[in-house]
């Protein structure tokens, strides 16, 4: 009587690789949005090694111009300073977004305006690249 041997139970794994690449997908859909933006258009310079950061806790944008946006504001290196002293805190996470004609110079400005203002995790914004 085959009918009432029982039969040994089988993983389907098709099913489970399904789920998997649609996770992969919505997150990979959802990182590309991870950098708030101060609704200016602002084209990052590539990287291949660019890797996912948490959410900053300020962005200061390098327009195309050499100016400094920060949360909608246009500041100078100073000013970034002061804000940053008012803010008080050691451990603000600060997010720098260059435009790809921003100088080093401009960036190295920039970063040295942050670490007056007593932030120590400053990370740099890239888009990232495939070409290797």
């Amino acid at each position: 009587m085959r009918y009432f041997e029982t039969r040994k139970a089988r993983i389907e794994i098709i099913p489970m690789i399904d789920i998997m690449l649609f996770l992969l997908v919505f997150f990979a859909m959802l990182t590309l949005r991870m950098i708030p933006t101060s609704g200016q258009v602002t084209k990052l310079p590539t990287s291949s090694t660019a890797v996912t950061i948490p959410a900053p806790k300020l962005l200061v944008e390098i327009t195309a111009d050499g100016s400094l946006q920060v949360e909608n504001r246009t500041l100078t290196p100073a000013q970034l300073t002061d804000l940053l002293l008012q803010r008080g805190s050691s451990k603000t996470a600060v997010t720098i977004a260059g435009n790809q004609t921003a100088t080093l110079q401009e960036v190295m400005g920039v970063i040295d305006a942050i670490r007056a203002g007593g932030a120590s995790e400053i990370g740099l914004a890239a888009s990232i690249t495939n070409g290797r």
